[in-house]
């Protein structure tokens, strides 16, 4: 059996634009996406903390260092410039694999600029 849990989240990111009449998904600085373990392409869950909004589509790598964090294509409806947003990426593991395993957070300040890398040993000590 595999269960699914937490693999990556960016925590409380800023919306820095939409661009309805791209072809999709949200546009990650690709430090934050390095740092969280998220890869280009790669499903992740977002959630816009300022009206509850939750969507699945996928990252793609903006500008390093640029504080990006874009929605595009019909995304783009679900925020505004502004909004915090999670991202979250979820992976698949045995029982096995989860007794050494911990998600990666990483916690970002107003521009997107990381903070603090965080990775939760605890969390899942009693599965």
């Amino acid at each position: 059996m595999q269960r699914t849990v937490l693999l990556a989240k960016i925590h409380n990111c800023t919306l820095t634009g939409a661009n309805i009449n791209y072809v999709g998904s949200i546009s990650v600085d690709q430090v934050l996406l390095d740092k969280a373990g998220i890869l280009p392409y790669e499903q992740v869950q977002v959630v816009n903390n300022a009206n509850g909004e939750r969507f699945i589509t996928y990252a793609i790598p903006a500008v390093a260092n640029s504080g990006i964090i874009e929605l595009n294509g019909a995304a783009a409806r679900l925020g505004i410039t502004g909004d915090r947003l999670i991202i979250m990426a979820y992976g698949q593991f045995t029982p096995e694999e989860l007794k050494n395993y911990s998600p990666t957070v990483v916690i970002v300040d107003e521009k997107n600029q990381p903070l603090e890398v965080r990775h939760y040993d605890d969390l899942l000590s009693q599965v």
